[in-house]
């Protein structure tokens, strides 16, 4: 994606595996793409949790084997965590790991709860001490608070009082318990590796492991996962499903199963329907790398054009320190992204992007086509306009910071120095999806699927948290 967006974070477990920790570290490994700022992973052994955690890229965090030998176990869980600017503290990383009255507890977390800061408040006032941000310990805290004397049932009566995005592991030293919100907005697999049973945000991460997909844990329910097997039970109903569409336009790598279908083919349906709606007379289809690689593959089927690879993304690429007062104010995007010019030269290009953001980033890689020689470039985006905030788990928490909420498509066209500019229409995103009801599109509509607090921006802005991993 060129415009910016995060998502929250990742999570992985698995329970009964000798190898648990060396198979979390793998599953973080494949979910990468939905945090880079902390990892983290906690074992239980049968009768106590070990935890280790630190700042940075997975391999950056496990970088000696002796860590992972020293993780014991036959379960453990698994965080890769994705914050905001300002609050990159391994304070803040995950899992968190508590020890109560029911004895031991570590949680992860992926998402972001609407009611949080109430909880938190209430909490505050009645005596409990916060160290993190995390949404992850307000429900630590909840738990531990819980009248509840045995611990699933105090987990259940904690998850009762969330409102919002979760898809939570929790272990304890005998259990392993996931649960994903009565929305659905976050994705949740569930899987089998051997007599293993695994969980995981995607099946990315059951590939890399040898484990088999089952099927997706079902919005609103607490799956507990026990030697004894695995046993299910739901959450009270607060709302209608709205599983979050965005996972399927970006988040998501295109080789993953999330809400019981697979990435690669809605991408391609979103590209497809595209092309149907917003043609172009042009020469070659090219895509921003690389989640929009395969929406237009299928513009480019579609259209009955050219695919072509017109731009080179980059992967090593971390934060660049050059004084935009040097002249190099493009330099970001340069360093990212390098134009094919034998590919791109003469051409009317259409490029494909998945949404635009602020459209900075498209601004400039336009300039840098149109600079390798491109006749006329048309922008082709294979979602609709982004005009409100999300509060359930995308770094996009104030419409100040999206281009599409204050100008029109007209002006957008004009800001980017395209030829012309055109989106998927809602209709037509939600066309390529089963259920189309039971998709969140707050982002796209300003519907949201839950009363949201007021003065909720400034509120999580005092906090230092704009979602629901920091």
């Amino acid at each position: 994606m060129a415009s910016g967006l995060h998502e929250s974070c990742g999570v992985f477990g698995i329970f009964g595996d000798e190898h648990a920790a060396e198979k979390t570290y793998l599953g973080l490994y494949a979910l990468q793409h939905r945090g880079q700022e902390s990892a983290g992973i906690s074992v239980s052994d049968g009768h106590v949790l070990s935890i280790y955690k630190g700042m940075g890229l997975v391999r950056s965090v496990f970088n000696s084997p002796d860590i992972l030998k020293g993780l014991k176990g036959f379960s453990a869980i698994g965080h890769n965590r994705y914050s905001t600017e300002g609050e990159s503290k391994i304070i803040n990383a995950q899992p968190i790991l508590i020890q109560f009255r029911g004895g031991q507890i570590a949680g992860v977390h992926n998402g972001n709860l609407v009611n949080a800061l109430e909880l938190r408040k209430h909490m505050e006032n009645t005596g409990s001490i916060f160290q993190t941000t995390s949404d992850s310990e307000i429900v630590l805290h909840l738990i531990a608070r819980s009248s509840e004397q045995e611990m699933v049932e105090m987990v259940y009566d904690a998850l009762k009082r969330l409102d919002g995005a979760f898809s939570f592991l929790f272990l304890t030293p005998d259990k392993l318990i996931a649960a994903r919100d009565t929305y659905g907005f976050r994705p949740l697999c569930l899987g089998r590796s051997g007599d293993a049973t695994v969980v995981a945000s995607e099946t990315c991460a059951f590939d890399i492991i040898g484990a088999e997909y089952l099927r997706s844990v079902e919005p609103g329910e607490m799956v507990i996962i026990t030697r004894d097997g695995v046993e299910s039970r739901m959450l009270p109903q607060r709302g209608r499903r709205a599983m979050c569409i965005f996972e399927y336009i970006y988040f998501s790598r295109p080789d993953s199963i999330i809400f019981n279908d697979k990435v690669d083919k809605i991408r391609r349906r979103l590209g497809k329907t595209l092309a149907r709606e917003a043609p172009a007379e042009a020469d070659i289809v090219i895509a921003i790398p690389d989640s929009a690689n395969t929406a237009a593959l299928g513009y480019a089927q579609a259209s009955n054009m050219r695919f072509e690879i017109g731009l080179i993304r980059n992967h090593y690429v971390g934060r660049t320190f050059i004084d935009p007062e040097q002249g190099m104010r493009d330099i970001d995007v340069k360093v990212k992204f390098n134009p094919v010019t034998g590919v791109l030269r003469d051409k009317r290009v259409v490029v494909v992007d998945d949404s635009i953001v602020r459209g900075t980033t498209l601004r400039q890689l336009v300039k840098i086509i149109r600079g390798a020689g491109a006749k006329e470039v048309h922008v082709r985006i294979s979602s609709p306009p982004v005009v409100s905030p999300c509060y359930y788990g995308i770094d996009i928490s104030r419409s100040g910071e999206l281009i599409a909420s204050s100008k029109s498509v007209q002006e957008i066209l004009k800001f980017i120095g395209a030829d012309s500019l055109a989106y998927l229409s809602v209709e037509g995103m939600l066309s390529t999806v089963s259920d189309s009801d039971s998709f969140c599109t707050a982002c796209f509509t300003g519907e949201y699927p839950t009363p949201v607090p007021h003065n909720y921006d400034k509120m999580q802005l005092g906090l230092g948290k704009t979602n629901g991993c920091v």
